[in-house]
């Protein structure tokens, strides 16, 4: 059983960084044929060539079942149920069920400079197309809720569906990531000790130096870990967490600028202000006098 729908994008909808070009849904049971006919041109592909998309993106979640995927970078590798996996335009695939399995899967295609700019910036590689997410419900929502909206195809649907392959998108790198993060969980709990420790004493002379020591590692490895975990060194956490406290005491206090950097453990005044103004735009004073 196979639902499709194929959808058309105008050159205003493009400005808008992203759009979706196909979205469906498939059953495949064990003996059944595959790939299933019925298949807009360059989308049907034979297994033994495989395709290569122009310039389209698509992300498939396997619900059931279990297949096998090759691409020019990934010479073979095995999808499991809870497997989501990316295909890059001009990277030659191929992919299929495996014939005693079958399985069930979802698909949408999409193209846009936002995509591009992550897969540009590393967030998203060639080389790591399969991400293991899990079931997930909220996940078969979202495929289902895109689907829906290009069936009504409602007024301004490709920037609502735009926004699910975000989500889609922002859940599968999320979940991934805190799934092989939390595989060590006393490295789970000493960061978010840490980050405890750091938010508690914004207003101390706490160095990062003393936190690594109370967690009972050494600075180098604590900072790696730290960063793993919350994409920010420690000591640029703390900073941050300090410059959004200067701006509750600048808003809600009548402490001079100078108290409320030497409060928090500014060198000066003046280095508060820099980096206050570095953070968010505007000097203290300029945030006093509003």
């Amino acid at each position: 059983m196979q639902k499709s729908k194929y959808m058309l994008a105008s050159e205003r909808d493009e400005l808008w960084g992203l759009t979706v070009t196909t979205i469906g849904y498939e059953e495949i049971g064990p003996g059944d044929t595959y790939p299933t006919r019925g298949h807009a041109d360059g989308y049907y592909f034979e297994i033994d060539k495989g395709r290569e998309f122009r310039d389209e993106y698509q992300l498939l979640y396997i619900t059931e079942g279990q297949g096998v995927f090759h691409s020019h970078t990934v010479k073979e590798a095995t999808l499991h149920e809870g497997d989501l996996f990316l295909l890059f335009p001009g990277e030659w695939h191929s992919y299929h069920p495996l014939p005693q399995r079958g399985w069930k899967s979802y698909w949408i295609g999409f193209r846009g400079r936002n995509i591009d700019d992550r897969v540009r910036a590393g967030f998203l590689l060639p080389t790591k197309p399969i991400y293991h997410v899990g079931f997930s419900d909220a996940i078969v929502r979202l495929y289902r809720k895109a689907f829906d909206t290009a069936i009504e195809e409602a007024a301004y649907s490709q920037q609502l569906m735009a926004g699910i392959v975000n989500h889609l998108i922002g859940m599968m790198y999320s979940l991934e990531r805190n799934i092989e993060l939390s595989r060590n969980q006393q490295h789970v709990d000493m960061v978010n000790r840490a980050r405890l420790r750091i938010r508690e004493s914004l207003e101390s002379s706490l160095t990062i130096q003393q936190v690594a020591e109370e967690m009972g590692v050494s600075y180098s490895n604590f900072r790696k870990l730290f960063k793993e975990h919350t994409g920010l060194s420690p000591a640029t956490y703390q900073q941050d967490l300090r410059l959004q406290r200067a701006k509750e005491l600048l808003t809600t206090t009548d402490a001079s600028i100078k108290e409320i950097a030497y409060r928090l453990n500014f060198d000066s005044p003046d280095y508060f202000s820099a980096k206050f103004k570095q953070k968010t735009g505007r000097k203290p004073s300029e945030l006093r006098s509003k």
